[in-house]
Order: structure tokens, then sequence, then C-alpha cells
């Protein structure tokens, strides 16, 4: 499966920065993109599907990859790769159809062994609420036995964390 099976490519998008209120990240964010919620997005609730954040945790993470010169292509190149250990998902506020979203994303710990972790944090534009933050554990694996690795020194100079 690749990501174009889990996600539309057109739902999220990078944006600058400065688009967004630097006042509402909880950190600062090292990419930001955009997304607005679909009525194909929500569940019986008319809420933002909770796997929905999921799918978009998943979506930034990608773009904010291939912003720092790593696709799932250079991946299969290197003959390493990031796969999830772990999420956390904190809900504060539910999302409807129309909402635009900020979704930041940043590397809040790497010493370059085998794990890292990723943060996230959901905005509302429209009120600059935050309505989901969370974290990844990512573990960088050889691809061909799966089994975890150090990481490869172009993923500890890619995925350098926030301070």
């Amino acid at each position: 499966m690749n990501n174009s099976n889990i996600f539309k490519q057109s739902d999220l998008h990078g944006i600058s920065i400065q688009e967004t209120n630097s006042t509402v990240w909880n950190n600062t964010p090292q990419f930001v993109a955009q997304v607005t919620v679909q009525p194909e997005h929500l569940d019986e609730f008319n809420h933002t599907n909770n796997t929905i954040y999921l799918v978009w945790m998943q979506a930034v993470a990608a773009l904010h990859s291939r912003q720092l010169g790593l696709t799932f292509q250079d991946f299969v190149e290197l003959g390493y790769g990031c796969v999830a250990r772990q999420h956390h998902m904190e809900y504060k506020r539910p999302t409807f159809a129309g909402d635009t979203l900020w979704v930041a994303t940043w590397i809040s710990h790497n010493e370059g062994k085998a794990d890292m972790t990723r943060q996230y944090q959901f905005v509302r534009e429209s009120d600059q609420t935050t309505v989901m933050q969370g974290h990844t554990q990512w573990v960088c694996i050889d691809m061909k036995t799966g089994r975890p690795k150090k990481q490869p020194s172009r993923f500890v100079e890619a995925y350098r964390a926030v301070n």
C-alpha cells in the first residue's frame, strides 16, 4: 500500500509558518500544512472521525520528510525506513465539515538511535483553538529484515529535534 491509497494528496498541503499565528503553537513547528474537513471525513456524530486525524498525522509526516529530502524512494535506496511503534492522540475539541485546520509537526526527540518522536498539533484556523495534539514514536528499520536499526547519518541529519 502506498500513501495514495491512504490519503488524497490534495487533502493536505504545506503552507508557510508565517501564514499562521505563531502564538498558537506549543513549540515552533518544523512544518505546517493545511486541510479543510470534508463531509467524507465525518463520523456518525458529524465530527471529524478519529481515524482521519491519524491519516493526517501520517500525511504531514510524509510531507515534512519530503521537504527534508527523504521520500519513500529514498528509504528504498538507503535500505532504511521509518515505521510507527506507537501513536498518542489527545482530542481537545470536535471539528466539522468546512473547518480549516493548520496541522503542525516537529521532531521533539532524536538521539540518532533507532527511535525518534514526532509531535503534532492541529489548530482550527477560525478560532485558533488546538483541537488535537499527539505524537508518534517512529522506529528506523532495515527494510530487508524489518528489524530496528540505528538511523543512518542521512536520517540523523534530516530529523533533528527542536529544542
